[in-house]
């Protein structure tokens, strides 16, 4: 009887460790996670120190570049800091509201937010053959070559198990 004991609690013990390094979500992860699709996928990328990231992308109307920064908060939110663009209209601002800068400096407009933070934003990958990618740790990832053109993205910041991770696809490859 001592025996079985003696051999039961450390197999029990090893299976509850297994189940918590599996399901407990605990790794940050920047994700873009496809909706309005009835077989989603999710891709992640690891948030390392730095908490900084740009989207940048080819307007499709204007067919100029538009830069996006933003901070990713202590609590996994996204301050939208700014954007950088070369022509207004359509979605592009020529004025600053209320909580909102705008400077024009060689043709490029900076518009600079005072405290806008949103838990999440939704990115639609165009049809359009033009660049889009997001910046992270000076490092450019082609959104394109991984997610699926016509379909939209809601992108945001959460801390995931490795379960979770086994399901999705990683941004970076690894």
């Amino acid at each position: 009887m001592k025996l079985r004991r003696f051999v039961l609690l450390p197999i029990v013990l090893t299976g509850i460790v297994l189940l918590i390094a599996l399901f407990y979500p605990y790794r940050q992860m920047i994700v873009l996670e496809e909706v309005r699709s009835e077989q989603h996928e999710v891709y992640y990328l690891p948030l390392r120190e730095d908490r900084h990231f740009q989207i940048n992308y080819i307007h499709s109307i204007h067919l100029s570049n538009v830069k996006e920064q933003y901070l990713i908060t202590e609590n996994e939110k996204l301050r939208f800091e700014c954007m950088q663009y070369e022509d207004v209209a359509i979605g592009l601002p020529g004025y600053a509201e209320e909580g909102e800068t705008l400077q024009v400096e060689d043709g490029v407009y900076t518009l600079t937010f005072e405290n806008r933070v949103i838990d999440s934003f939704v990115l639609y990958v165009g049809r359009v053959n033009a660049d889009l990618s997001l910046r992270y740790q000076q490092k450019d990832y082609h959104l394109k070559e991984f997610l699926q053109k016509g379909h939209s993205y809601e992108f945001y910041v959460a801390k995931v198990s490795n379960y979770e991770l086994l399901k999705g696809a990683r941004v970076d490859g690894n």
